[in-house]
């Protein structure tokens, strides 16, 4: 029997209308989705954006996924997932594995095509819209302009890395902004690019939250799936920005 066709689909940052049209055709080539999903919560939020283009018999398979920095540090989960995940490709299904964003933007995703890759299945990894383009749209926020630098920073880094980044960047997105909210405002206050910044909670989903005045709300906890667009003040001004204040 042929093995099925593995497919990595990034589902975008929250709106369904965000897939892509060849990720649709992929998720309706599947017989079996898996659903990745943390230990500490139910269900999968990229599941959730997929439903409106599931096929009714489509098989749903939850997979947990540590939330470690690399598989390497405990590799029991991940040997399980990949067990299963080719039996069912030995068994001739199309599988495909859900993601939000895209697959090859700070997902999990990486670590099973990591561990799929130099195995005998047919993997097709298919682009997401990640959030930051997403929030950047829906702001009217230019992501970068002429001959700007844009800098990604996962806001899990040392503090000292996001300093350094920041320092030389024209603009920024800042990921993964939750437990240390506090610090990276006082970081961006610093590097005086908090004016400039907006940020946005779980783009696209219910519970959507947009924040403008940064500082007013440090204080306030906020969700994993959180994201921060800023640019310098030499950036801001070389764009036209009008303002200013000091």
């Amino acid at each position: 029997m042929k093995n099925g066709i593995f497919f990595g689909i990034g589902v975008g940052p929250g709106d369904p209308e965000l897939l892509t049209v060849k990720a649709i055709k992929a998720i309706r080539q599947a017989d079996v989705l898996i659903a990745p999903k943390t230990e500490k919560k139910d269900g999968s939020v990229a599941l959730t954006i997929a439903r409106p283009y599931l096929k009714p018999d489509i098989e749903i398979v939850y997979q947990v996924f540590p939330m470690v920095k690399g598989f390497a540090e405990d590799t029991a989960a991940w040997e399980k997932n990949k067990a299963e995940i080719l039996a069912l490709l030995q068994q001739g299904k199309n599988v495909a594995f859900l993601t939000l964003g895209d697959p090859m933007f700070f997902s999990t995703y990486i670590y099973v095509y990591r561990l799929l890759e130099h195995e005998d299945v047919k993997i097709e990894t298919i682009p997401g819209v990640p959030a930051f383009a997403a929030i950047a749209s829906q702001s009217g926020v230019p992501i970068v302009e002429g001959n700007d630098i844009l800098t990604i920073i996962p806001a899990t880094a040392r503090p000292e890395k996001i300093r350094q980044a920041l320092a030389v960047s024209d603009n920024v997105v800042l990921m993964k902004v939750y437990r240390n909210f506090p610090e990276v405002v006082s970081l961006l206050k610093e590097q005086d690019m908090l004016k400039q910044a907006v940020l946005v909670s779980r783009a696209g989903l219910d519970g959507e939250r947009v924040l403008h005045d940064l500082e007013a709300h440090q204080d306030e906890s906020l969700n994993y799936l959180s994201t921060i667009l800023t640019r310098s003040r030499e950036a801001a001004q070389a764009a036209g920005d009008n303002d200013e204040e000091a």
